[in-house]
């Protein structure tokens, strides 16, 4: 079986937790916002700004030390803009995460998933045809 590749993967530090010991939802969602665009630059090589953000549900959470994988796929393409599906999965090794002298790979969780839409813009800001 063949691994999929992410868009992006992170290792969350302390700064991105909220009061409750987890990660804050908007970081999340600022990676998500990235992972799509990364996502959307390989169907053209526009500007691309974010109009929407669908969908987004968060299943489990995430934690410090957990490394997030930002696994993207464009569902479709309009005119001007480009719809990503992004699948969100924690690589953990138990609470706490990292467990003294553990090798290879955590325990993999899916904690959030989005789609995403983006329009393709011009260098005055305006809408532009995706492809020509």
């Amino acid at each position: 079986m063949l691994e999929r590749v992410p868009a992006i993967r992170v290792l969350l530090l302390p700064k991105d937790t909220n009061a409750y010991g987890t990660i804050f939802g908007g970081v999340i969602l600022a990676n998500i916002d990235l992972a799509s665009a990364i996502e959307a630059r390989k169907i053209a090589a526009h500007r691309f700004v974010t109009k929407a953000m669908r969908e987004v549900e968060f299943h489990e959470p995430v934690y410090v030390g957990d490394i997030v994988d930002f696994h993207t796929t464009t569902i479709r393409i309009g005119r001007t803009s480009v719809t990503v599906r992004v699948e969100v999965e924690a690589e953990r090794w138990g609470n706490p995460p990292l467990t003294a002298g553990a090798t290879g790979h955590g325990e993999r969780v899916k904690v959030t998933e989005a789609e995403v839409v983006l329009v393709a813009v011009d260098s005055e800001g305006r809408p532009t045809p995706v492809r020509p």
